[in-house]
């Protein structure tokens, strides 16, 4: 009873924190404007299977792709068994799923631990990568030390949980083979039982073996759970929001304001009355707080893959732009005005703001728009929103933009084109070889 008390304590506790933590990020998001992104129910449950939940955009890079199908069928499927293990924890049974599964449960544990093994090489493999063969797009001036050992972390978490399974496994079947206390004749263990003879031969040592990785396993998985909203990996959980919230729309499709739209509708007739009278508010977005919801759901979903900068040809060129630091800057910097709300309230101000503080200028411009980081990102996120409405509160709210870009701005009011010949003088190259 002690055992399981104490086991209540620790699982009411995880699951407090995390949904208090999980509702500081959702409070975070919501700092973001609104944007209706509720049309086309079935399309977007089609994306949402498609690209989370079946991986579609991931099989682009093969590699990658088995190892982590490995550890995203590993990670759904041993929930089951997580499952099992906190109801035995709180009513102090042992493999409960055993008796009404009856051949079924041998076939689960079999299965569950040939994808803990598979997770492991998963883990060895992308540990390798990252730290050995050194790959390319794992670096960048905005994968500082933090980042990095983030993502070493998370792969070291998910072995040292694998390892405390399987060995829970292995001498869970010493223990069934000796008769002893309760283990019963339950599942099966095709990897474990290659361990089992590298364990102690005494029950009692057995028994002091499994209760330790059992607890090893299931308050680590907690602590894991708690770990997740300060992780790139809470990617796990928000991928499939993400998706279904994806923008339908023609990628590049650049969003028009009312407010300028009826003004230039009345400019051109003047008896153009607007349905509605338009809020009028800053042009574009100079801090996270201008940006969308969903904006800002993309920056906490981003895995850090580095997938979109590798091919963003402003990045391969050596220009200042990497759009997966775009989306890491937006991330830290609502996650930075949610922790001043927590510790000063909701009108304070710091005087920062995601332009300048955190995105240069440069950064800015040295975007082409050509939708190669949308298009390649795994979850749908879109740096290219962010960037755009960025330029648009530098154009429209400081007239800050380059001077190529005022001569084009100066060329199609004037001219009707972005160059700066008159309308009457564009055919005459026509007429030039006769």
């Amino acid at each position: 009873m002690i055992a399981q008390l104490i086991f209540i304590i620790i699982l009411a506790a995880a699951v407090y924190l995390f949904s208090k933590n999980v509702g500081k990020v959702r409070r975070n998001i919501l700092l973001g404007k609104a944007t209706n992104r509720s049309d086309s129910p079935a399309e977007r449950w089609k994306v949402m299977a498609k690209v989370a939940l079946g991986q579609s955009k991931m099989v682009k890079r093969p590699v990658a792709a088995i190892m982590h199908i490995f550890i995203y069928v590993g990670f759904i499927i041993i929930n089951l068994e997580v499952m099992e293990i906190i109801i035995d924890g709180i009513f102090g049974t042992h493999r409960i799923f055993s008796r009404p599964l009856g051949g079924l449960y041998d076939l689960l544990i079999g299965s569950f631990e040939i994808l803990a093994l598979l997770v492991l090489v998963a883990c060895v493999v992308f540990l390798a990568r990252r730290n050995v063969i050194h790959l390319k797009r794992f670096n960048g001036v905005e994968m500082t030390a933090w980042p990095k050992s983030d993502a070493n972390y998370i792969l070291f978490i998910e072995i040292l949980l694998m390892t405390a399974f399987l060995t829970m496994n292995a001498t869970d079947h010493k223990l069934q083979s000796l008769h002893f206390s309760h283990y019963i004749q339950a599942g099966s263990f095709p990897v474990s039982g290659f361990i089992a003879p590298l364990l102690p031969s005494g029950a009692g040592s057995l028994e002091l073996v499994e209760r330790g990785c059992w607890w090893f396993h299931i308050v680590g998985i907690l602590a894991f759970l708690n770990y997740l909203p300060y992780s790139k990996h809470f990617h796990i959980l928000l991928a499939f929001p993400n998706t279904y919230y994806s923008n339908l729309n023609t990628k590049g499709k650049f969003t028009n304001m009312a407010s300028v739209t009826n003004e230039v509708k009345a400019m051109l007739d003047p008896s153009f009355v607007p349905e509605a009278a338009a809020e009028i508010g800053r042009f574009g977005a100079k801090d996270v707080t201008d940006l969308t919801w969903k904006n800002l759901m993309e920056a906490y979903t981003c895995t850090e893959c580095g997938r979109c900068t590798s091919v963003c040809p402003a990045n391969i060129t050596g220009k200042l732009l990497s759009p997966r630091k775009i989306m890491m800057d937006t991330r830290d910097r609502v996650t930075e005005l949610g922790n001043n709300i927590d510790k000063h309230g909701k009108d304070y101000t710091d005087d920062k703001s995601l332009l300048d503080h955190y995105i240069t200028r440069e950064e800015l411009w040295a975007c082409t728009t050509c939708n190669a980081c949308a298009e390649t990102c795994p979850v749908n996120i879109n740096p290219l929103e962010i960037i755009v409405e960025m330029r648009r509160y530098v154009v429209m709210e400081e007239s800050q933009a380059p001077g190529s870009l005022n001569a084009m701005f100066g060329n199609v009011e004037n001219n009707g084109a972005p160059w700066k010949y008159s309308q009457a003088d564009r055919f005459n190259w026509a007429g030039e070889g006769q």
